[in-house]
């Protein structure tokens, strides 16, 4: 039924989201369904006609590998810092773990801090937690016990300082959700992360006619 009404309203939100630019609080008041994995992936198929989370994921598997090449290529200071990521990923043979890394990596790849798409958070710091969130316009937030062997406690989506997503099990699904979600609250990408314009140009594939020239470059080594 909740899925019946949202393809019915559909029209609603979006003349709401382009005419009243609503800040995400007020707009998740008033859409509380659209916060919702299997409802962020319906939406994103309703306005892009694509599949969200499988087409995603898939493809970043497909590209991971010439990422990989392309990361190990890269000398200097980025270099060394591609070189710890992918530690990481050699060390451990998950796949959630290693797509992970290849999107951390995508970031220092391209000149951006990781950080500002990923940041870790300590559980046991609630208070500096709460006040860094509350300072985060855009990213995933990843909270893990100090003595934790196990996974992290919750992978979340924050928007405009409030987390509007949790629970997520892996920060490649986060980076899926985070994407649709922008594509759903007609938001634009944040200019410290034009890796965005890589994963909706590249790896998704969406609107790859015009791209700027760092992401046009990086394609084109992906395909040498």
């Amino acid at each position: 039924m909740v899925r019946m009404k949202m393809e019915k309203t559909i029209s609603y939100r979006r003349y709401e989201l382009v005419h009243d630019a609503p800040i995400i609080r007020d707009f998740q008041a008033r859409w509380p369904a659209l916060f919702d994995v299997s409802e962020i992936n319906a939406e994103f198929k309703r306005i892009t006609t694509m599949p969200l989370q499988s087409r995603f994921l898939s493809q970043l598997d497909v590209l991971s590998d010439r990422l990989v090449k392309l990361f190990e290529k890269r000398g200097r200071q980025i270099g060394k810092r591609l070189q710890s990521i992918m530690a990481d990923m050699s060390q451990d043979d998950d796949v959630d773990v290693g797509r992970e890394c290849v999107l951390k990596g995508l970031c220092v790849y391209l000149n951006e801090d990781p950080e500002n798409l990923v940041r870790e958070y300590t559980a046991e710091d609630e208070g500096l937690n709460r006040g860094a969130i509350e300072e985060t316009t855009l990213g995933i937030c990843v909270v893990k016990h100090t003595d934790a062997t196990d996974g992290p406690e919750d992978i979340g989506i924050v928007l405009e300082g409030q987390v509007v997503l949790h629970d997520l099990d892996n920060v490649a699904l986060a980076a899926a959700m985070l994407f649709g979600l922008m594509y759903a609250l007609n938001l634009n990408y944040p200019p410290e992360l034009n890796s965005f314009e890589v994963l909706q140009k590249v790896v998704m594939e969406l609107d790859g006619n015009t791209l700027s020239k760092k992401a046009q470059a990086l394609k084109n080594r992906l395909h040498q």
